[in-house]
């Protein structure tokens, strides 16, 4: 096994491809690639993990490759996120990863993050930085 885990986590194991519709009601981690749609409390992407599809849950935690459109109520970001990706979110934590050349950044595809009441459009391979605004639902998204 990948990692000491849970007996009640639905798992797409590395070197696994599942396809088509996985309806969960306890948490899914995959380390192998999913694509589909899913619903779970939970969905958290490995490294080496990818999930592509229309994706319902409460939670999202992305080291992995994202791409489709994710609805959820709190999103950590800290993987890829590929072009035509929506993801609408009432919380969405981005976290910088450090890249080959030492620098700490992060990247998207041409995708659309709605956070709140607020919706942005990202441009592919753009750096930046999002801040909560105090006392608001609304973030604000600086290039």
């Amino acid at each position: 096994m990948s990692e000491n885990r849970s007996a009640t986590e639905q798992i797409v194991e590395n070197g696994t491809e599942f396809q088509g519709i996985l309806r969960s009601r306890f948490p899914v981690v995959v380390w192998g690639r999913l694509t589909g749609e899913v619903t779970a409390p939970t969905l958290t992407l490995k490294p080496e993990g990818s999930a592509h599809g229309k994706m319902t849950v409460t939670h999202l935690m992305s080291e992995g490759s994202l791409g489709g459109e994710i609805d959820a109520e709190s999103v950590e970001l800290s993987g890829s996120v590929s072009d035509d990706t929506v993801i609408r979110a009432s919380a969405i934590e981005v976290k910088l990863n450090q890249s080959g050349d030492g620098k700490m950044r992060v990247s998207f595809g041409n995708c659309e993050l709605q956070v709140g009441d607020m919706a942005v459009k990202v441009e592919p391979e753009v750096q930046g930085e999002v801040q909560h605004q105090e006392g608001t639902d609304l973030a604000r998204v600086t290039w």
